[in-house]
């Protein structure tokens, strides 16, 4: 079985924030690092993105409006 996989967009559209915004949170030390670095971008595990937001339901809206 494959592992599911989230690229740039995919974060954006699954946190409901701008790819501008997932650009800025991917560089903070406490997001989950990249599991791969692909031609196209980089690519993430999706349980590691859901365990992440899910430390922080309500605090990614408000920085999107900062």
């Amino acid at each position: 079985m494959m592992e599911e996989v989230m690229a740039a967009a995919e974060i954006a559209d699954y946190l409901g924030v701008s790819r501008q915004r997932v650009a800025v949170l991917v560089e903070r030390p406490n997001f989950p690092a990249p599991i791969a670095h692909l031609a196209v971008g980089r690519i993430w595990r999706t349980s590691d993105i859901r365990e992440w937001a899910a430390k922080r339901p309500n605090r990614l809206q408000e920085d999107e409006k900062q």
